[in-house]
């Protein structure tokens, strides 16, 4: 571990990697203009302009770094051949090829995925097959049926038994006194006991055939159930694992997990994010879900977003990924997992009937519920419009109002979304100087009913024009069927704010530059922004025609904006398999590693989402993290993880390009280390021992297979330095081979996308 750190450290201090430093448009249409109207000279820009200074030109890249920049941003690092193969199709075709996803097979993910069955569930299917503690005990209480299904009712069982068992270590007697905690002797007894107990099943199922292990299991006592599932271990319950199916898996993960098994959700989900990331081949879809699932972030933890969070990603997310970016915000907005994260559906309007305000009866007073801002907040400043989008916290107040009566069914239960109009605060409500609803105005808590009047006559009524700003889709159009179900108009005001933020100009700029963010700079370029936000808005927020703005512009094209990204530690261990060519045979270790390096997969706490700039990821702790996963990964001690780096340096030659690098604008070729320069190129005079030729050739192979390029002298002064000491030690051709695999992986250089 000394030695990882003693590089890592002089390994970051050479880095340089950077820290948080033509024109086509159509004209916009009716909807853009009118949401122009309402946002017109309100608040600061999302990013302001510096002051102008005399910008040095843009240098364009080459054509091999044009295919290495568009696989570096686009996927989640590219496979050996890759850049051949997108040179081969042209960028631009491989890009619109990739913007169609449907278009693309993928029968190897398709098949991986089958290991996961829970991502093709309902909540309420997801809930059944994972229960939560309060599902487990209303069946012990007999207040809902024990399913059906023999294998899910024998793990229903063993819940149920478990449950008990702790009701009983809790249990007082008649003086108040709680049974005394057993000793450590008596822990130790016991858990020897199971452990003898999971050998001596685990040898009955091995006599068996694999299809009829599962069965003979859930068979036996509860008790034989619950030592055996909660000791077999090491080899034994991984080959188990690998015999059972899917399902089966599941059924025993609910056996031996304690009291609420629903978290297990989450690790499927955890799982099956990291195959796709390395296996599929819609490798945009997978970036720009996990772009927008990051930017309308929901914490997998809180309540019962435990089972809404799968959904929430499938058909939410990553059905409208590629899309109108209304249709993704109504659908946000509308599912119950974003309802529950910010708390919406708890929200009740004060003067509502839910709050005891009944219309018929002028004496019913109001009680003490009220509204819930969290989510009328952060749809603008997170969501639309931003920080600095010109909003006040009367709008948040009002739009908190406005989008009462939008809460989840039963979500204990695993329930969908609905609009209880009994929820909904009556009453005009003006919102960015618009008046949104019909009827008595509605007087914020602690404000002025006569200031509240005298807004609502200054301030614009949603006119004709408004009426058409309706997202589209089949979200759209089942929204505008439910708002127009009797007694369900006051839901017509949610989608009215809903539309007026999607076409909104400063909902253009702020996704414009978070889109710029992520795929150019962690400071992107003004003007760029500036031109994806034209698009955004001629385009009626076309998610596909913003990226085609970006893709082809000089700015993302340019050796200024090239290498420039800090990879996060997902996008790190996703291009570490990829760029090997490894196959993540245990996800599930990989799922741990992300999170010990900061980053565990849904469970950003904060409505922000994970940070994706160069300074929350780039520091001496998450090098030395990385690189010891290098030498884990190379030496073949991480989970056992096969990895083969003779394949490696073998793909890597036959990846070799077979002539210069070309520049698109017909400038002059940068050079790029090749294996022909390795082997004709005599290294300079040092106080170091020669690297012995064999070893240099395999160095330039890796770097350019693994990186794409040159590293930094300084980089290469301290691969070599660790070439030597190893050299020094007798170290083998494999060993050495695996260690020159670490250090290119471990380089800052590979740190960058």
């Amino acid at each position: 571990m000394r030695r990882i750190l003693v590089v890592a450290l002089a390994l970051l201090s050479a880095s340089a990697v950077p820290l948080p430093a033509q024109d086509n448009t159509p004209v916009p249409d009716a909807r853009q203009k009118a949401a122009a109207k309402t946002f017109a000279a309100k608040g600061k820009a999302v990013a302001p302009k510096p002051a102008a200074a005399k910008a040095e030109p843009l240098v364009p890249l080459t054509g091999r770094e044009r295919a290495l920049q568009i696989l570096d941003r686009f996927t989640f690092g590219p496979r050996p051949g890759d850049v051949d193969q997108v040179l081969t199709m042209g960028v631009d075709k491989w890009f619109e090829q990739q913007l169609n996803p449907d278009s693309i097979k993928d029968p190897a993910l398709d098949r991986r995925l089958a290991d996961f069955p829970t991502l093709k569930m309902t909540p309420e299917q997801a809930l059944t097959v994972f229960p939560d503690r309060g599902t487990i005990q209303r069946i012990a209480d007999g207040k809902q049926p024990m399913p059906a299904d023999p294998p899910l009712a024998a793990m229903y069982e063993v819940q149920i038994a478990k449950l008990r068992i702790e009701a009983a270590a809790r249990k007082t007697d008649a003086a108040g006194n709680a049974p005394a905690e057993p000793s450590d002797a008596e822990k130790a007894a016991d858990k020897q006991e199971g452990q003898i107990t999971a050998a001596r099943i685990a040898g009955e199922l091995f006599a068996l055939p694999k299809n009829q292990r599962m069965a003979a299991l859930i068979q036996m006592p509860v008790e034989d159930r619950i030592a055996f599932t909660g000791n077999v271990g090491g080899d034994q319950k991984n080959l188990l694992m690998a015999d059972f199916t899917p399902r089966e898996r599941e059924m025993f993960l609910g056996m031996a997990a304690g009291v609420g098994a629903q978290y297990q959700i989450g690790q499927e989900l955890a799982q099956a994010k990291m195959v796709r990331a390395i296996v599929s081949e819609r490798q945009l879809q997978e970036v720009m879900t996990d772009f927008w699932f990051n930017h309308f972030n929901i914490y997998i933890a809180k309540d019962s977003d435990q089972w809404y969070t799968t959904s929430y990603e499938r058909d939410v997310i990553r059905r409208n990924a590629l899309g109108k970016f209304g249709d993704l915000l109504l659908a946000t907005a509308q599912s119950p997992a974003m309802m529950v994260y910010l708390d919406n559906w708890l929200s009740i309007g004060p003067d509502s009937f839910a709050n005891g305000v009944n219309p018929a009866n002028p004496r019913s007073k109001p009680g003490n519920k009220g509204l819930n801002e969290n989510y009328g907040r952060e749809i603008m400043e997170l969501h639309t419009v931003g920080v600095n989008g010109g909003y006040t916290q009367a709008d948040v107040t009002n739009l908190a109002a406005i989008l009462t009566g939008w809460t989840v069914n039963q979500p204990n239960l695993a329930g969908g979304f609905q609009f209880d109009p009994k929820r909904h605060e009556p009453g005009a409500k003006v919102w960015l100087d618009h008046r949104i609803g019909s009827g008595q105005t509605f007087v914020p808590q602690g404000g002025s009913a006569i200031n509240a009047e005298l807004a609502a006559r200054t301030a614009q009524a949603m006119d004709d024009s408004m009426d058409e700003m309706t997202m589209g889709g089949g979200n759209g159009q089942k929204a505008a069927a439910l708002a127009n179900a009797p007694g369900n108009a006051g839901m017509k005001e949610g989608l009215e704010a809903l539309a007026l933020l999607a076409h909104s100009p400063q909902t253009a700029r702020f996704i414009s530059w978070k889109i710029a963010q992520r795929f150019v700079a962690d400071n992107p370029p003004p003007a760029l922004v500036d031109r994806m936000a034209k698009t955004f808005l001629a385009s009626d927020g076309d998610i596909k025609a913003v990226l085609r703005t970006l893709v082809g512009s000089p700015e993302f094209n340019s050796t200024r904006y090239f290498r420039n990204k800090v990879k996060t530690p997902m996008e790190f261990l996703a291009s570490a398999y990829r760029t090997t060519l490894t196959d993540p045979s245990n996800p599930g270790a990989l799922v741990n590693t992300i999170k010990n390096m900061g980053m565990p997969l849904y469970y950003a706490l904060p409505p922000t989402g994970y940070y994706i700039t160069a300074d929350k990821w780039m520091n001496t702790s998450a090098l030395v993290d990385r690189l010891n996963f290098a030498y884990q990964l190379t030496n073949g001690k991480f989970a056992n993880q096969k990895f083969d780096a003779p394949k490696v340096v073998a793909l890597g030659l036959l990846s070799e390009p077979s002539q210069p690098p070309q520049v698109a604008s017909g400038g002059p070729a940068r050079p790029t280390a090749t294996y022909a320069d390795a082997t004709w190129t005599v290294p300079a005079a040092s106080a170091q021992p020669a690297t012995p030729a064999g070893t240099e050739i395999a160095l330039k192979v890796l770097e350019s297979t693994l990186i794409g390029g040159d590293v930094s002298s300084q980089t290469n002064q301290l691969i070599h330095q660790q070439i030597a000491q190893a050299s020094e030690q007798n170290t083998g051709p494999g060993d050495m081979l695996n260690l020159l695999t670490a250090l290119v992986m471990g380089a800052p250089e590979f740190q960058l996308r």
